[in-house]
């Protein structure tokens, strides 16, 4: 088999693969994976050639959906791996009323970032990515959702009963979406820190996920 584009740019220039080493490959379609050895590497394409396939399945052991409000796409495209990684099952992001106006994702870009990372981790299933206009029809789809706010009450880990998580943006929440969500289901994290979107939503998926 013959690797080119970006799969071959991210394995070996990325992850430095080399000449006689060995890649364990998805295609993300099914629960296989591939091992293949590496024969050769040129400057734009490498030859595999594929040594075992066997079915394994790797998933997180709980569902998790994120609800994140809009913000830089760079921004986004970082945060994207270690939530892939994490075992963050759905991402929406949600165009709030502190989001950043004129923003656009490119979502083939997305994707392609999604799928190096599950190559990586070894995940079967990438992260799948939707969008909602506002805050409200988020919640008109996932009416279960809980907040990640500034709360006293400790979002705990394992958080169970939480399988869909909303964080803010940068400026965080008007008074007129947090009325769209019970006291009961808004949750704070154990910090006098101010954290930046990206962070907070790591910090949450991983205190959910891993804790």
């Amino acid at each position: 088999m013959e690797l080119e584009g970006e799969a071959y740019r991210y394995l070996f220039r990325v992850r430095r693969a080399r000449t006689g080493g060995v890649l364990s490959l998805r295609n993300l379609e099914d629960d296989r994976i591939y091992t293949y050895r590496i024969e050769n590497i040129s400057r734009r394409f490498a030859v595999l050639v594929l040594e075992k396939s066997e079915i394994l399945r790797v998933e997180p052991d709980r569902f998790l959906r994120m609800g994140w409000c809009q913000i830089d796409p760079k921004n986004v495209e970082k945060t994207l791996p270690p939530l892939n990684e994490m075992g963050v099952g759905e991402l929406c992001l949600i165009g709030c009323e502190y989001s950043q106006g004129g923003l656009k994702y490119d979502f083939g870009r997305l994707r392609r970032i999604l799928v190096n990372s599950s190559q990586q981790c070894g995940r079967s299933v990438m992260m799948k990515l939707e969008t909602a206009g506002s805050l409200r029809d988020f919640l008109e789809m996932y009416p279960e959702a809980a907040l990640l706010d500034f709360s006293p009450k400790v979002l705990p880990c394992g958080a169970p009963g939480v399988k869909t998580l909303v964080v803010g943006c940068e400026g965080g929440f008007s008074e007129k979406e947090r009325s769209l969500f019970d006291a009961e289901r808004i949750y704070g994290l154990n910090t006098p820190m101010v954290l930046r979107s990206e962070s907070a939503v790591c910090a949450a998926a991983s205190r959910i996920l891993l804790g």
